[in-house]
């Protein structure tokens, strides 16, 4: 795309990253998508327990508007969001029903509901719980935006009258995550914030080995645990690590844990974000099975699949280091060659580029932007 955009999101945050995933994926598309040229607008709710823990309070590659709640924020971006060239609202937005009503009502230009959440979606529209999006209103956008792929895709079209659902993973930044030479202080670390559907998982492949293998060294970063779950002394807890610290923290364990949401599991090809920060740090990955993980990584090679105490021990005590060292220079390479924020910026304007094209929606005055400093078209 040659012309320059001007986008605005509504999403949970950008400011800051406490309790949510979402932070790191909007910093990494944004930043990219700014670096190609494109203006962007982010609105976010002044939510109290995000303005108490704001770790990029101003982001370089993007203007920020806080706002109170609907009205004001009806009262205060409306032009913005009529004149955008792109809208996109995404999960969990607070009102996002009223929010998404609204935004279809004013913006002028292409529409998009960004689902970080797919799983979660998928099972609250199956129980009538319309927190941030509502039936009536996936037809009314023009694109369906999702982390998860494969078959979910067609069912979004199908049951739920997306005109067009496209996959949007996750993604990493291979500037900010990258290996680094030093000695491990750990033999097996996990991050992410506490989630009941996932902790059994946790339990069999991490704090059950820590407690076979009391010499073992482990590390559980994210917030939310309960004073219910029962860690061994040889298992290290980090309370919350805020995306800065996340690259150390890999580099810092000889092997990594994913773990993975159970609606997650269920739908399949739904990779996390921590999977690719992980794997950019070129740090080998133990994880959980789901359908369509053997599409993102060749397992073996550049990831390993665990499902017991016993198989997670196996790794860590007998496969060879070096070996070890390897399976993480592969799943690296496979990162930087298809899972970057910089392929999903590109991801992006090829789902927006036939649309906007036949609407004429970039007024010609505005196409001379492209020639200026900074704006980098395809």
């Amino acid at each position: 795309m040659n012309d320059p955009m001007r986008i605005v999101f509504l999403g949970l945050s950008l400011t800051s990253s406490w309790g949510n995933g979402h932070a790191t994926t909007y910093r990494g598309l944004i930043r990219e998508l700014d670096a190609r040229g494109h203006d962007i607008l982010f609105l976010e709710r002044n939510a109290p327990w995000y303005a108490s823990n704001r770790d990029m309070p101003e982001p370089p590659y993007a203007r920020v508007i806080l706002y109170e709640n609907v009205a004001d924020l009806k009262k205060r971006c409306e032009e913005a969001v009529a004149e955008a060239d792109l809208v996109i609202v995404g999960s969990y937005v607070p009102d996002g029903v009223e929010v998404g009503r609204w935004v279809q009502e004013k913006a002028q230009g292409v529409t998009a509901f960004y689902d970080i959440d797919t799983p979660v979606t998928l099972g609250k529209l199956e129980r009538n719980e319309w927190e941030y999006i509502s039936p009536d209103l996936i037809p009314e956008y023009d694109l369906y935006l999702s982390f998860t792929g494969g078959p979910t895709l067609r069912r979004l079209e199908r049951e739920y009258g997306a005109p067009r659902a496209l996959p949007l993973y996750c993604s990493v930044d291979p500037e900010i995550y990258y290996p680094a030479t030093m000695a491990p202080a750990w033999d097996l670390g996990y991050l992410g914030t506490y989630a009941a559907d996932r902790q059994p998982t946790l339990e069999r492949l991490l704090i059950e080995p820590a407690r076979r293998w009391p010499s073992g060294r482990f590390v559980v970063a994210g917030p939310m645990y309960p004073d219910k779950v029962r860690w061994s002394d040889n298992i290290t807890r980090i309370e919350h690590l805020p995306p800065a610290e996340h690259r150390r923290f890999y580099n810092n364990q000889r092997v990594t844990l994913n773990v993975t949401r159970a609606d997650m599991v269920q739908l399949g090809y739904s990779p996390s974000v921590r999977l690719f920060e992980a794997a950019a740090c070129g740090i080998p990955i133990i994880s959980d099975y789901w359908e369509g993980i053997d599409e993102l990584f060749d397992l073996g090679p550049e990831l390993l699949i665990a499902d017991t105490p016993v198989e997670v021990l196996d790794i860590l005590e007998k496969i060879d280091p070096e070996e070890l060292q390897t399976i993480g220079r592969r799943g690296r390479n496979r990162i930087l060659t298809q899972h970057t924020a910089a392929h999903r910026a590109a991801e992006l304007e090829t789902y927006v580029e036939p649309l906007i094209s036949s609407r004429g929606l970039i007024a010609p005055e505005r196409n001379t932007t492209a020639a200026q400093p900074g704006a980098k078209p395809v």
